[in-house]
């Protein structure tokens, strides 16, 4: 990465982390829950970590733009200018953290020419840390870290498939239906792919709504470990392309 920025990428794990502990804090005692103009929930956990996320990589990276679900209000006229630029979600998974059932994630990516080549996804809860760049994608865990690599299902194995816990999809329905044997598993956030790239599950089909934010750091873990992510086309899932940041429908396999 040292053509693009000259921090290492633990440096940006560390910010994630920071961030990881700001929503621990908010977590762990009762907090209030708003609504945002589309419907999406909000805490103040999802603006402390932003804060926390933005303070660090401006330090680190002064000359890098950055574009975070909780600061999103910057026109496409400034933003197509953009070749380099940091793409966060502070709370990935709002709804796992109000539930509290752990599965929500730090989201950090640096997006060059349109696509994610650095990725920091951390689980708060769960303490683990996936990250990734050219060098290949890892998961920090228990004091340890490994490379990860997809793998793809055997003849004859139960296709795992990994969907969204708080977000089920009608269309879904129809594409299960070119599986003999699979099971389904439901989880919360960016943790979806992560789950593809340390070969906990074999295919994450997304047939529903999610925005730039919501997949970059996810995408760039899921592709280094092997993994290909694309529109249901086939064609590349790319960031900043256009005036929408919304996603179109998209497979990780």
């Amino acid at each position: 990465m040292a053509t693009l920025i000259d921090k290492p990428i633990a440096d940006i794990c560390d910010i994630a982390r920071l961030a990881g502990e700001a929503i621990l804090e908010i977590y762990q005692r009762d907090f209030e829950v708003q609504t945002k103009s589309d419907q999406s929930p909000l805490t103040e956990a999802d603006l402390a970590a932003h804060n926390v996320i933005v303070k660090g990589l401006q330090a680190a990276t002064p000359d890098i733009p950055i574009l975070s679900e909780e600061a999103a209000d910057i026109s496409w006229q400034v933003r197509q200018t953009w070749q380099t630029f940091w793409l966060v979600d502070p709370l990935d998974g709002t709804k796992e953290f109000i539930k509290k059932n752990g599965e929500f994630t730090v989201n950090i990516a640096l997006i060059h020419n349109n696509k994610p080549v650095l990725g920091v996804v951390y689980a708060p809860v769960l303490d683990k840390l996936y990250f990734a760049d050219e060098n290949g994608s890892f998961l920090t865990e228990n004091g340890a870290t490994r490379r990860l690599k997809v793998e793809a299902p055997a003849v004859g194995e139960t296709v795992k498939i990994v969907g969204s816990r708080s977000h089920p999809s009608p269309d879904l329905a129809e594409y299960l239906t070119r599986f003999e044997n699979y099971e389904m598993v439901p989880v919360g956030s960016s943790l979806k792919f992560c789950m593809v790239a340390e070969g906990a599950a074999h295919i994450y089909p997304r047939l529903g709504p999610t925005m730039n934010w919501d997949t970059g750091a996810g995408h760039c873990v899921a592709e280094q470990a092997g993994a290909t992510v694309c529109q249901l086309d086939g064609s590349a899932l790319l960031y900043n392309h256009q005036e929408s940041l919304l996603n179109p429908y998209f497979e990780v396999k």
